[in-house]
């Protein structure tokens, strides 16, 4: 009898856990879904659906670096290796992009796929520069409209830059996305 209570118990938890991570991602607190899918990935590690649930929220509040655990957890169905290759493809933006601007890395010869995500956007304003002389800040303005602007820069930091992007809609600062 304790035996099924513990079980059943653990299996309302679980199904609390991904609920509550799915309406905080519905809510748009992406932060705090990230944050309860990092709390209680060890015991949800096996769930695809969990996983995919968590990468994303960890995307949508920039925590971009949690993506890489589940990147490779997500194997086993269509629409998890699918997922995979989406978040890997952010992921190596952003390390390619920060290997541009701390180390002058030219990204102009690489063909890359892309995404709809905001560092994919910069990543592919970035490379299409071509050659040129390191600044300080890089304005982009959106392909797809002319009002959304994003600004890219450094930022010095006590051990390591920190990479900035700031997104603008009519000059108006949308939101800032830091990165290392």
């Amino acid at each position: 009898m304790k035996i099924i209570l513990v079980i059943l118990l653990s299996i309302t938890l679980y199904a609390n856990t991904k609920q509550k991570m799915y309406n905080l991602y519905q809510n748009e607190k992406y932060e705090k879904a990230c944050n309860l899918g990092f709390d209680n990935f060890k015991q949800n590690k096996k769930s695809e659906e969990f996983l995919s649930l968590y990468a994303f929220s960890c995307l949508k509040s920039d925590y971009i670096d949690r993506l890489s655990i589940p990147m490779a957890m997500l194997k086993y169905s269509k629409e998890a290796r699918s997922n995979s290759s989406y978040f890997s493809v952010i992921l190596m933006q952003k390390k390619l992009l920060y290997h541009a601007l701390v180390d002058g890395y030219t990204l102009t010869d690489l063909n890359l796929p892309t995404t709809d995500y905001i560092l994919s956007k910069v990543f592919d304003l970035y490379s299409n520069l071509k050659k040129h002389e390191p600044r300080l800040v890089y304005l982009f303005e959106d392909v797809n409209d002319n009002k959304l602007k994003y600004k890219l820069y450094l930022s010095k930091g006590e051990r390591i830059d920190k990479m900035v992007i700031e997104e603008f809609y009519d000059n108006t600062l949308i939101k800032k996305h830091i990165y290392w």
